[in-house]
C-alpha cells in the first residue's frame, strides 16, 4: 500500500464505525397544524429555499442540530403566524411571555437574532420551503447507547485574576435596522510600520485607528460589487493580512464572501449540492502603502463553494515570527471550515485529503504552480512531495470543522482554535501534515460522522491507528459554546497574565486562560477563568455589553497588550491592570 493509499484508509475506515428550538422540544408531541395558510406555489417555493439559504442555513437545516436545532417538521409545530411573528422579533416573543419562545430561551440562553427588515411575503415563502421538509426519522438508538452525556464533568475554576476594562473606542454601526448587533467587528492587527490598529467590521467596512478614531481604510462591499454579508455570523469581510514586506511591495490579502455562482470556483463540489456562497482570496497591490486610505488593483487569488453560510474562511494571516530566509516568510496561512458540510450530510467533503475543507492550508501567493495558476505551493509543505495528483498540497494540516483563529506563540508555537458542533471546544498545537479529527473526532471523544453528531463516545480501544493529534486545550458546552481565541500575553501592564494564553467564549463573553508552559502536545493544558472590571466594578461580559450574546473576539497590539472587542456595541477595550 502506498502513502496515498495509507492516508486514504486513514480517512476512509472511521466512518464505517437558537432559533426555532420549539422542534426539538416538541418532537414528541407534533401536532397537525393548518397548513392552509401555507403556499404551494412552486416558485414561492423557490424563492423561499432562495432566502432560506441566504439568511437561515447558517444555523439550521433539515438532517441534524447545527448551531441552531434541524427545522424539519417545524411547520407541523406551530403556525405559520406565529413563525412570522417569531422570526422577525424572536425577543419581542420571549418578552410577552409565549411559553414557546420563553422555552426556548430557558434551554439556549441566547436569542436569534432579528429579521424585522425582512418582509412578511419573503418570510411566508421560507415558511411554504420549510413546509416541504417533514421531521427526519429518528436516529439510530444504537448510535446513542454508549453516549457521553457529559464530556468534561469538571467545572473551570474561577481564578483571582481581575482585571480592568478601559474603553479604547466604539466603531460606527453597520446594523441597517439598529437591531443588534450594532457592528460584527472581529479583529485588530497592525500594519509592518505599526501603523493602526486597523480593525475590521465583518459587514464590509475596515478601520484605520486615527488619533483615537476610526476612520474607513477600505470599504469591501463598495470594491467587490458581489460582496455578501448575510446571513451572518462568520459571513463576510473574513480577514486581511498585510505581506511582512507590505511597506515596499504594497501587497495586501483579503478574504470576503460573495454569492453562490459569482464566478467559476476553484474549489467547488458535485453538481448535486447547491452551494449557498463563495469564499474569495484575493491580493491587492497599492502604490502608496503609508497611505491612510487604501486604494490598489484587486487579484484573485482562489475561490471556493461552500455548503452554507456557516464555518467559511475566517481567518488569513502571516507568520509573524518569520524573518527573511525563514521557510514560513511570505507564506499565507488560510484557514478554511468545513462550510456546515458534515451537518448537512455531507461527511466526504472533510477529513479528506482530495478536498480543501476542514483545512487549515499554507501557499506562496508569489507562485504560480497551483492548479490556477495564481500562487505557489511551499515545496516544504507537508504533502507537496505526494505524487498522487488529486491529493491537495495546499494542505498544512486537517481535520477541523471551524479553524477559526490562527495564532503564534513567541517561542514559535502555532495554535488554531476550532469552534465544535454540539460538545466540545478546542485548541490545537499545530503539526505539518497532523490530523487533528473532525467529523471523526470532537476533541478527545469519537464521533459517527454518518450518525447522530450531537453525541460523543469514548474513543477506541485501537484509537492509535488513526493517528489523531488530540486538542492541548478543550472545554465543553456546559462552559461555552464557541471558542474565542485569542494570544499570548506579552505585554507589561498586567503581570497578572504574564506567561498566559488569553482567550474566551464568544456568545456568552467569559474569559480565560491557560499558561503557555502547559501547552504540550498530549497534554491537556488546565483552564482558569478570570474577571474583568469596569469602573471599579466587577461585571460579566454580557452585562457590560449589553446583550445576551456578546459576540467576545481579543485584538494584541505592538507592545503585547490585550484587547477585547464586542460586537453589539461596537466597543473596542483594553486590558489594564486589576487586581
Amino acid at each position: 500500500m502506498n502513502s496515498f493509499d495509507s492516508m486514504r484508509m486513514k480517512i476512509i475506515q472511521p466512518l464505517f464505525f437558537f432559533a426555532l428550538a420549539v422542534i426539538a422540544m416538541n418532537a414528541c408531541k407534533l401536532s397537525n397544524k393548518d397548513a392552509s395558510a401555507i403556499s404551494t406555489d412552486p416558485a414561492t417555493i423557490a424563492a423561499g429555499e432562495a432566502a432560506f439559504i441566504q439568511k437561515c442555513s447558517g444555523c439550521h437545516n433539515f438532517k441534524m442540530d447545527g448551531i441552531g436545532p434541524q427545522l424539519g417538521g417545524v411547520t407541523q409545530v406551530e403556525s405559520a403566524d406565529w413563525l412570522l411573528k417569531f422570526i422577525h422579533d424572536p425577543k419581542a416573543t420571549i418578552s410577552s411571555g409565549d411559553a414557546h419562545a420563553t422555552e426556548l430561551f430557558n434551554k439556549y440562553h441566547l436569542v436569534m437574532p432579528s429579521f424585522s427588515s425582512v418582509s412578511d411575503s419573503e418570510v411566508h415563502a421560507i415558511i411554504a420551503f420549510l413546509h416541504t421538509h417533514p421531521k427526519p426519522g429518528a436516529a439510530d438508538a444504537k448510535d446513542d447507547s454508549n453516549a457521553i452525556a457529559n464530556p468534561i464533568p469538571t467545572a473551570i475554576p474561577v481564578s483571582d485574576v481581575v482585571t480592568n476594562l478601559e474603553w479604547v473606542a466604539t466603531i460606527p454601526s453597520s446594523s441597517k435596522d439598529g437591531k443588534l448587533p450594532l457592528t460584527r467587528i472581529v479583529s485588530m492587527s497592525y500594519r509592518p510600520d505599526h501603523a493602526g490598529p486597523f480593525i475590521l467590521d465583518q459587514r464590509g467596512k475596515l478601520y484605520k485607528m486615527e488619533a483615537g478614531r476610526p476612520m474607513v481604510y477600505m470599504d469591501m462591499a463598495a470594491a467587490m460589487p458581489k460582496f455578501i454579508n448575510e446571513p451572518g455570523l462568520a459571513t463576510g469581510f473574513g480577514s486581511f493580512a498585510f505581506h511582512p514586506d507590505f511597506m515596499k511591495n504594497g501587497l495586501f490579502y483579503t478574504s470576503h464572501s460573495e454569492s453562490p455562482n459569482s464566478a467559476k470556483a476553484d474549489f467547488s463540489f458535485e453538481d448535486s449540492i447547491k452551494p449557498a456562497m463563495q469564499w474569495v482570496v484575493t491580493e491587492w497591490k497599492t502604490n502608496q502603502p503609508s497611505a491612510s486610505v487604501f486604494s490598489g488593483t484587486p487579484r484573485e487569488i482562489l475561490r471556493i463553494d461552500m455548503v452554507t453560510g456557516i464555518h467559511g474562511m475566517q481567518q488569513i494571516t502571516f507568520n509573524p515570527l518569520s524573518k527573511s530566509g525563514d521557510e514560513d516568510y511570505g507564506l499565507l496561512y488560510i484557514g478554511i471550515g468545513d462550510g456546515g458540510a458534515v451537518e448537512n450530510g455531507y461527511g466526504h467533503l472533510a477529513h479528506n485529503l482530495e478536498k480543501l475543507w476542514g483545512t487549515v492550508i499554507r501557499i506562496d501567493p508569489a507562485g504560480r504552480n497551483s492548479a490556477n495558476g495564481k500562487y505557489g505551493i511551499p515545496p516544504a509543505n507537508p504533502l507537496a512531495s505526494n505524487a498522487a495528483p488529486q491529493i491537495k498540497k495546499e494542505i498544512y494540516a486537517y481535520g477541523f470543522r471551524n479553524p477559526n483563529r490562527i495564532t503564534w506563540t513567541k517561542s514559535g508555537q502555532l495554535l488554531v482554535s476550532n469552534i465544535g458542533h454540539s460538545n466540545i471546544e478546542s485548541m490545537n498545537l499545530i503539526e505539518k501534515g497532523h490530523d487533528y479529527g473532525w467529523p471523526i473526532r470532537e476533541g478527545n471523544f469519537l464521533l459517527n460522522p454518518y450518525g447522530n453528531i450531537t453525541k460523543v463516545h469514548p474513543l477506541p480501544s485501537d484509537d492509535s491507528i488513526y493517528h489523531v493529534t488530540y486538542p492541548v486545550v478543550e472545554f465543553d458546552h456546559d462552559e461555552g459554546k464557541a471558542i474565542s481565541a485569542g494570544f499570548e500575553y506579552l505585554g507589561q501592564s498586567v503581570p497578572a497574565l504574564q506567561g498566559k494564553f488569553v482567550f474566551g467564549d464568544i456568545p456568552s463573553g467569559r474569559l480565560f486562560f491557560v499558561a503557555v508552559s502547559d501547552l504540550k502536545q498530549g497534554h491537556q493544558a488546565p483552564i482558569m477563568e478570570w474577571k474583568v472590571a469596569i469602573k471599579g466594578m466587577v461585571k460579566p461580559m454580557r452585562e457590560i455589553s449589553g446583550a445576551d450574546r456578546v459576540d467576545l473576539h481579543f485584538g494584541r497590539d505592538e507592545q503585547g497588550e490585550i484587547y477585547i472587542l464586542t460586537k453589539p456595541d461596537g466597543k473596542i477595550y483594553k486590558i489594564t491592570k486589576g487586581n
